[in-house]
């Protein structure tokens, strides 16, 4: 019995052995995230959570690079001239799979360029207008906006961005016009919003908790079918009387085309980790953003099913960058 518990426990240490010799020696050198938006904003809140708890494991804290502008594509064309050796990163947002029908001439393939590594977090998207807007609740503002098409504008993250496709559609499912107004990210148009120069913005919720807290901004309603638990008394866009809205944002990590499969496993095992880790569940349950952390094969999946969805509707409205 005991030659047998031997045998087992060899086996085992060898299985061991084997295993971390084949482990990829990685990180050697500092990682580096690109944030497609400005600081401030919730793609890079989520970028330097994760980022703390990731050096944990990977005994280096990864640099936020932020790279504004263009909805994104500045930074993914950045990316994809990057070597695909893992140690340049982008988290992208919902408007990734997205922005081949915002700009037709893109410098990259939105598929076949980047490498899928997981789906970090999603979350709710907030209406917001100044303190000193008169609208009180959303049906206050959409009776403004029928009153006077094209008269009132929404700041948001630019073009193809989830606030952006959220905007959109509650023009088109509560019929009115209500004029986008793209900035380089989140956080200056709810600075544009705070200094009365744009009547209201939508926002992922993350970006904004402290500004609604703080009483810079108040929140008319959040695009996801349910209540927010973070915003429990603003109520959702469907309850505003737009039957049917619904819609969130998203961030995924990515990599340049052509990462080695084991780098791209390791980096998702340790990403995995680092969305159980109670501090980023903390401040991830205090921005009202909920976990994901999807396979990468998953991931890949989804953003196809997403420009699936969307292109047929972003074609007919015939929206393009600005």
């Amino acid at each position: 019995m005991l030659a047998v518990v031997a045998a087992i426990s060899c086996a085992a240490l060898s299985a061991q052995s084997q295993a971390q010799s084949q482990a990829p020696a990685w990180p050697k050198k500092q990682v580096t995230f690109f944030v497609p938006y400005a600081p401030g904003g919730a793609v890079d809140v989520v970028a330097r959570t994760i980022g703390q708890s990731l050096s944990k494991s990977w005994g280096q804290t990864p640099i936020v690079e932020n790279r504004p502008g263009a909805g994104g594509t500045i930074a993914s064309k950045a990316l994809t001239q990057a070597a695909p050796d893992g140690y340049t990163l982008i988290l992208v947002a919902s408007g990734h799979p997205l922005n081949q029908f915002f700009y037709p001439s893109l410098p990259y393939d939105t598929f076949k360029d980047f490498t899928a590594i997981s789906e970090v977090a999603y979350s709710p998207l907030v209406i917001m207008v100044s303190k000193d807007n008169p609208a009180r609740n959303l049906q206050e503002l959409l009776a403004q906006a029928k009153a006077k098409p094209d008269f009132l504008s929404y700041g948001m993250s630019g073009n193809g961005t989830s606030a952006h496709l959220a905007g959109e559609l509650l023009n088109h499912m509560a019929g009115v016009r209500i004029v986008s107004i793209p900035f380089k990210g989140g956080a200056p148009a709810l600075t544009s919003v705070m200094a009365g120069d744009i009547p209201m913005s939508i926002n992922p919720l993350p970006e904004v908790t402290g500004q609604i807290d703080g009483g810079a901004v108040r929140a008319l309603a959040v695009t996801t079918a349910t209540r927010s638990k973070v915003l429990p008394e603003v109520p959702t866009v469907a309850e505003s009387g737009v039957a049917g809205y619904d819609t969130a944002v998203w961030w995924g990590l990515l990599g340049p085309a052509g990462m080695a499969p084991e780098v791209v496993a390791r980096i998702h095992a340790d990403l995995a980790i680092a969305l159980k880790d109670p501090a980023v569940l903390a401040t991830l349950d205090k921005i009202g953003a909920v976990p994901v952390g999807s396979s990468p094969q998953e991931f890949d999946a989804y953003m196809r099913a997403e420009a699936a969805k969307w292109g047929p509707i972003l074609k007919e409205a015939n929206i393009k960058a600005q």
